[in-house]
């Protein structure tokens, strides 16, 4: 049994690993954003909630982080700004939490001897693919202030494996879906749309293609990265080695709900021209050669469970606006 501190914990990615953690046998302590609600996010409506040490604080304050995280043995870093159209509106927000952010990680975890830390990157800072599939040697390429701010916070992570031999690991998902996931990402934007009764659909750029992983894939990756040493002042990829394209992602939702639907491209849903990232495909053999990593999840039957818990959760997302 471990210890372990998970920032992001109330997030979507975030509250799956911390179920799956405690599956495991593990002491959890959830760093959830500080919020005057006392909202847990999604570990609100979580069956292990009351298995889990919750600490709401703000990942940009360092005290409120270092003295949340004493005591744990292993950290799993997810906290993030993550939209992002929002990026463009506000670059500075992105800075202060995805750049400071980490450094109050992996400096707290520096003074505090912690042996063994898992920072989340994103397929993201590859940049539009400039050649198929994406190792973890690809150039990396801020095409947003989003992703640009990930990129300094992995170099300013590998830079303290380096200079002080901290025991870092760097995760690169691939687009994570599934269960919880924010109404911004483009498969609960589809389905919600289609629940709420739509048959035109309103799309951004329909031509990227995307490597699409199922949530529970994505955990078990950034577990058996975590387990494993030789991973230590690394990145690795987390995806399928698969690619689909925003149009042919949209019809298959629509062929396994059932639906007819028309595509509508609008303006405002779609990312400067520059900014556009138009095919991330994912090479996956590093994580696979040296782990037991293998995904479990198909992405018809990712989508199947997808649709099932968006049926079932449709008062929480709003279809007729778009968020950024």
């Amino acid at each position: 049994m471990q210890k372990i501190f998970i920032t992001g914990a109330g997030g979507f990615i975030g509250s799956h690993l911390v179920e799956k953690c405690v599956e495991m046998g593990n002491e959890v302590v959830a760093f959830i954003h500080y919020n005057s609600r006392n909202s847990w996010g999604w570990l609100e409506s979580s069956e292990y909630k009351n298995k889990v040490k919750i600490i709401l604080g703000d990942i940009r304050d360092y005290d409120s982080v270092s003295q949340s995280m004493r005591g744990c043995d292993t950290i799993f870093h997810l906290a993030a700004l993550i939209g992002i159209p929002y990026s463009y509106v506000s670059p500075q927000a992105y800075i202060k939490t995805n750049i400071d952010g980490t450094y109050n990680v992996i400096e707290a975890a520096r003074h505090q001897n912690v042996s063994n830390i898992m920072v989340t990157s994103t397929s993201e800072t590859y940049g539009t693919a400039q050649y198929v599939p994406i190792d973890e040697k690809h150039p990396m390429v801020g095409q947003s202030p989003y992703s640009a701010t990930k990129i300094a916070a992995d170099h300013l992570a590998l830079s303290y494996y380096l200079s002080f031999d901290l025991p870092i690991k760097i995760v690169r998902p691939f687009n994570t879906y599934g269960p919880r996931q924010s109404a911004r990402a483009i498969i609960p934007n589809i389905i919600s749309q289609i629940l709420a009764g739509k048959t035109k659909l309103s799309l951004g750029n329909i031509d990227p293609t995307r490597d699409l992983t199922f949530v529970k894939d994505t955990v078990n990756g950034f577990i058996a990265i975590s387990e494993t040493e030789a991973f230590n002042g690394q990145i690795v990829n987390v995806g399928m080695q698969e690619e689909i394209s925003i149009k042919e992602l949209a019809e298959l939702i629509a062929g396994i709900m059932g639906k007819e639907v028309e595509i509508e491209q609008t303006n405002e849903r779609q990312r400067p021209e520059k900014s556009e990232v138009r095919r991330l495909f994912c090479n996956n053999e590093k994580l696979k050669k040296h782990s037991g990593w293998k995904p479990e999840y198909t992405l018809e039957q990712g989508l199947a469970e997808t649709i099932e818990w968006l049926s079932a959760h449709q008062s929480l997302y709003k279809p007729e606006i778009y968020a950024i």
